[in-house]
């Protein structure tokens, strides 16, 4: 009798050592996250490092003297006064769109504005702030013949070999006969050898076109709706950085100044 309460004891004792280092471990844990605050070393810091896209126009390309331009990097240095409180507090890290989330995972950058598009299985690896931008599928042309969707029917269209503008078109246009491209370049060779007559697109790339080359002009209908997000990590320590990001964002929205951007920038 005496021997069993004596194992029973022990094993009592293994288990209450046991909880107790389990909860040693995971107070530890939480506190490191805890401790690992983000937003007060950027404020020490002094700037916020934000991967940028270079080669977007109108989000974020070089102007002629090679300075950084666009929507996004309006909202990079936005972001950046508006969270330090001071001009220039930010510094622009061009990035490949293979790179746009990696940087920020690997802690190269703090955010990333990159024409980002918000979805489920990337939030499921970073965070994805409230939409600064709506972009969506547009249709190019500079056949004069074409003015509207209707008018693609029968007719040869471009698209980027499997986009989701694929299924677009062929819920709005079932009729046009899709020409499958590997990129933007050579969707612009086809439409200006006029092998085809349109080219469907994201509207913040198709917008560049536009504005680079005159004789194109967009469609007016919008065939889908897709939100840009700014990239920021995932963790408890980045909570303060995640909730000002957003909550700038929010504001931009309300007063207006979003739209004057995206309006300047002569995004539909």
């Amino acid at each position: 009798m005496n021997n069993r309460c004596n194992r029973w004891l022990k094993i009592n004792q293994l288990h209450l050592v046991l909880s107790a280092t389990i909860v040693c471990i995971v107070c530890f844990y939480w506190g490191f996250m805890a401790n690992g605050s983000q937003m007060p070393e950027i404020q020490r810091r002094g700037y916020l490092t934000i991967a940028v896209k270079d080669n977007l126009r109108p989000l974020g390309f070089r102007d002629v003297d090679g300075n950084l331009q666009g929507l996004e990097i309006d909202l990079a240095k936005r972001l950046g006064f508006d969270l330090l409180g001071k001009p220039d507090a930010v510094r622009l890290q061009p990035v490949a769109n293979s790179d746009r989330l990696s940087v920020v995972l690997n802690k190269k950058v703090d955010l990333a504005i990159a024409r980002v598009t918000a979805t489920e299985s990337r939030s499921r690896v970073v965070s994805l702030s409230v939409p600064y931008y709506y972009d969506g599928t547009f249709v190019v042309t500079k056949d004069t013949s074409v003015s509207k969707l209707g008018d693609l029917a029968n007719r040869k269209v471009a698209v980027i070999n499997d986009s989701s503008t694929i299924a677009d078109i062929r819920y709005y246009v079932p009729k046009a006969e899709l020409v499958g491209v590997s990129s933007y370049e050579s969707a612009r060779r086809l439409t200006e050898n006029n092998t085809v007559v349109a080219f469907a697109a994201d509207a913040s790339v198709l917008s560049g076109w536009v504005q680079e080359y005159p004789q194109y002009r967009l469609l007016p209908t919008k065939l889908s709706t897709e939100p840009l997000s700014v990239v920021m990590p995932k963790g408890l320590q980045y909570d303060q950085l995640r909730r000002q990001v957003n909550q700038a964002i929010a504001q931009y929205t309300a007063d207006g100044w979003l739209k004057e951007r995206v309006n300047y920038w002569g995004l539909p």
